[in-house]
Parts: C-alpha cells; sequence; structure tokens
C-alpha cells in the first residue's frame, strides 16, 4: 500500500525538489521566526516597548526589502513554508508506508 499519487518516481521528484528549495527557504524562514519569537519574549518578559523593539517588526515583516518587494517577501516565505511543509509531510508518510509495507512482509515475530 503506498500513498495514492505517490509511485517511487513521483517520490523521488519531490524528494529531489524538497532538497533544492530548502536551501532557498531557510534564510528568510530562520529571519522571520527569530524576529517574531525575539519581538515577543522581549515585549513580554522583558518588557521592552513597541518603538523599541520596531527593528524587529522590520526584519519579521520584510519592510527592509521596501515597499514594492513586501509582499513578495510575505508571499514566497509564506509559500515556500507551505511547500516544505506539505513535501516533507508527504515523505514522511511514504517512508512510513514503506516501513510498514517491509514489517507486514517480514512476517510476524517470535511466531512459531
Amino acid at each position: 500500500m503506498s500513498l495514492p499519487g505517490l509511485t517511487p518516481q513521483r517520490f523521488k521528484q519531490v524528494r529531489r525538489l524538497h532538497g533544492a528549495v530548502a536551501p532557498l527557504v531557510l534564510a528568510p524562514l530562520l529571519i522571520t521566526v527569530c524576529s517574531g519569537m525575539a519581538y515577543r519574549l522581549l515585549k513580554d518578559w522583558a518588557g521592552l516597548g513597541r518603538d523599541q523593539l520596531h527593528f524587529l517588526m522590520v526584519l519579521h515583516e520584510g519592510e527592509w526589502l521596501g515597499k514594492a518587494l513586501e509582499p513578495f517577501y510575505v508571499l514566497l516565505n509564506g509559500l515556500g513554508l507551505l511547500w516544505m511543509l506539505i513535501s516533507g509531510a508527504s515523505l514522511v508518510l511514504q517512508r512510513w508506508h514503506q516501513g510498514q509495507r517491509l514489517a507486514k512482509s517480514s512476517g510476524p515475530e517470535g511466531s512459531a
């Protein structure tokens, strides 16, 4: 039993694309995650104000790219994250199904 539509060839394509996209989305996602966490934690735990932490929101939202590119940063960051989540989940599920098939084909362990 395999995942519908995920043939071994398609699995290799998804894995290859997942690996190719990962380096492209790594830095923007790290910037977004770290700046967002730092903003919230410094605001709540350190008691810093919005004005003191505005530079983190500039990083987080891509304002540093300018008005014209900011929406593209947000869009591509979101699409990159969705791609990595969906493709990564499909790869994990395929591996899990392969493991179950191998376990079934080897038969029950401990039977006489």
